[in-house]
């Protein structure tokens, strides 16, 4: 999939490289960076009514075969190669389309739906081949062709290296790569993709990287495209870098091998209970922006916060990225409250007179500051330049607990306090040495200690609802378990891995039964992966994802997680598991996949101590 994709970027790059930004986004099946809100807005009955209108069938029909096929790009397909028409219509090109859905998405008011519709009908009559299907795919939010961010990357970075562009047609150099030995060249590539990972880390627009890509080449990236508050020049406020990939680790006896070899401090610091993960942009010109985890723009959501900025950050700071974390905050108690309280707030253009659930920002990093990005400073450094920058001011902004230390002793006493302290546990960071800010790659520099580590599996796991039980006894008229799933991106199916009733209120259980009755399937969709002897009274759309924490995993010959890459003919299942809390800040695609299942199955001390040490990879990227 790489190669291929590699090499038809090559080639739109080398025939027509205006188009290479579209083809771009159409894999990705985005219409631009995240923090532009753009979204089509089309609902499942829509996009049936346009497919109807456009292929003459009846509504009821489509619903039907949708319903029986479980993919509506299929029907579309199948109703589009058998209409005939009087008139052949242009070919549809990759900018073509790409504009049409950007117009969709901008469509607002109240006659917009229909035009909608329109600009569909007008797409499906110039469809050939596959085009219908994966339109429809595309209009309805899942494309499915089994393609990750970090692929589409690592081809562009191929594309540009093996196929520089700017040599016209046709180019005098096919593949730069030539001439190089296998292992030669597959390092130098790998060089490269690292490059603009980590670029794209810092700045992640495409519209912003690949004009440069084209015009400068990978490798000068760097000096173009660096982390930037705001407005650079003509550039648009971008999304910010999202902090490093932590690894997750065992509890504080497992500690050892990272922590005190040669003596290494590590600095630790309470990470709150279920927080909202905040990025504060502060720029020249005193504007203030807040983005999410997902790079999505919530300035609008904590007018609050944006009021407090210019109290509590000192007068020498004339622009900043500070990396914090939002929480609910009591303030007769003066303590953190649980996550849910924050959900409770509006979501959009709230007004700081409507405001009932007050907001604390933790700030535990910085990484820009006046015009310099600190994300190759030493975190002492870092540290020392948050605290100078800004006023810590109790309910409004605060420094996160820390301690400096190497002994295993106070780490056990550290992580017992931050969770008496109504904290989910630690973050375990190099202080001084290899002690930079590594945005594109998986280190030992960032660990994660949290109170699930004191008992069963190292972490939770974040599965996606598929199915569900009727209850019985008290539960009657309820659902009283559910079939959960991870996320396999290769295949892009929902692998089972659990069934699951413990953990639940009574209350919490009649929220979910009026919330997932509204998604029942007749059938369960085409890409579930299930075993019969688990089969639920009522198969659910993903729509959902719980964060759920277990004993441990083991091997299952009934549940298909992970299938195939621990056991060749079995998956993966978890022992006693316990749900926790509804994340509604993830998608299902973002649940926990089934290669992360497996490392989790692989890393629990018991399979460990059954097998040989070997020497573990490090994880590229994502």
């Amino acid at each position: 999939m790489g190669d291929t994709l590699s090499n038809l970027f090559r080639s739109v790059i080398a025939l027509s490289p205006s188009d290479i930004l579209p083809c771009i986004y159409l894999c990705l099946n985005r219409l631009g960076p995240a923090y532009k809100g753009l979204e089509l807005g089309i609902g499942e009955t829509i996009l049936m009514k346009a497919v109807a209108q456009a292929t003459g069938r009846q509504l009821d029909q489509i619903k039907a075969e949708a319903q029986e096929k479980g993919d509506l790009g299929l029907v579309a397909e199948s109703s589009r190669s058998n209409q005939r028409t009087m008139f052949t219509p242009p070919k549809l090109s990759a900018a073509g389309v790409f504009s049409k859905l950007q117009e969709i998405a901008r469509m607002t008011g109240s006659a917009s739906m229909n035009k909608k519709i329109d600009i569909i009908k007008g797409l499906f009559v110039a469809c050939r081949h596959s085009e219908a299907r994966y339109i429809t795919r595309s209009l309805g939010g899942k494309l499915r062709i089994g393609l990750a961010e970090q692929s589409v990357l690592s081809a562009i970075a191929h594309a540009v290296s093996l196929t520089p562009p700017g040599q016209g047609f046709p180019p005098e150099v096919l593949d730069a790569g030539q001439g190089k030995s296998a292992e030669t060249r597959k390092a130098w590539l790998e060089e490269q993709t690292q490059i603009l990972k980590q670029t794209f880390c810092e700045l992640p627009s495409y519209d912003i990287i690949v004009p440069i890509l084209l015009e400068h080449g990978v490798e000068s990236l760097p000096q173009h495209c660096k982390i930037t508050p705001g407005t650079v020049s003509s550039l648009a406020p971008e999304a910010p870098i999202w902090r490093l990939l932590h690894h997750d680790i065992a509890p504080p006896s497992h500690l050892h091998p990272s922590l005190c070899v040669m003596g290494l401090f590590r600095f630790l610091h309470c990470v709150s209970l279920c927080p909202f993960p905040a990025q504060i942009h502060i720029l020249e010109n005193g504007d203030v922006h807040i983005y999410s985890r997902n790079q999505e723009d919530n300035t609008s959501k904590y007018p609050d916060i944006i009021s407090r900025i210019p109290k509590v950050k000192k007068g020498s700071v004339r622009s900043c990225i500070l990396d914090a974390e939002a929480v609910a905050w009591d303030p007769e108690k003066r303590q953190i409250q649980p996550f849910q309280v924050l959900t409770t707030r509006k979501r959009k253009d709230v007004e700081a007179a409507e405001i009932k659930v007050q907001v604390c920002l933790y700030a535990f990093d910085i990484l820009y500051l006046n015009g310099e990005s600190l994300v190759k400073e030493p975190f002492s450094r870092r540290r020392q330049l948050l605290h100078e920058s800004f006023v810590e001011t109790e309910g409004e902004l605060m420094f996160a607990t820390s301690m400096d230390t190497c002994s295993l002793d106070e780490i056990s006493e550290f992580l017992d306090q931050s969770i008496k302290d109504s904290c989910e546990g630690l973050m375990v960071k190099t202080l001084e040495v290899d002690a930079t800010y590594e945005i594109a790659k998986r280190s030992h520099k960032w660990l994660k200690l949290k109170k699930d580590y004191l008992e069963g599996v190292g972490d939770t796991l974040d599965l996606v609802v598929i199915g569900a039980y009727l209850g019985k006894g008290k539960r009657v008229g309820m659902y009283g378990g559910f079939l959960l799933a991870c996320y396999d991106e290769e295949s892009e199916e929902y692998q089972s891995i659990c069934k699951i009733g413990t953990g639940f209120t009574e209350e919490s259980l009649e929220k979910h039964y009026n919330f997932l009755k509204d998604h029942v399937l007749e059938k369960p969709r085409p890409y579930y992966r299930w075993d019969s002897s688990t089969e639920p009274n009522h198969w659910l759309a993903a729509v959902q994802v719980w964060e759920v924490k277990c004993a441990d995993l083991s091997i299952s010959p009934v549940h298909k997680a992970a299938i195939g890459l621990v056991d060749e003919e079995k998956g993966i299942s978890l022992r006693f598991p316990r749900f926790l809390r509804v994340r509604d800040d993830k998608k299902p695609e973002e649940a926990t996949t089934s290669s992360q299942v497996a490392e989790l199955y692989r890393q629990q001390q018991q399979i460990q101590n059954q097998q040989p040490a070997e020497k573990a990879e490090e994880e590229d990227f994502y």
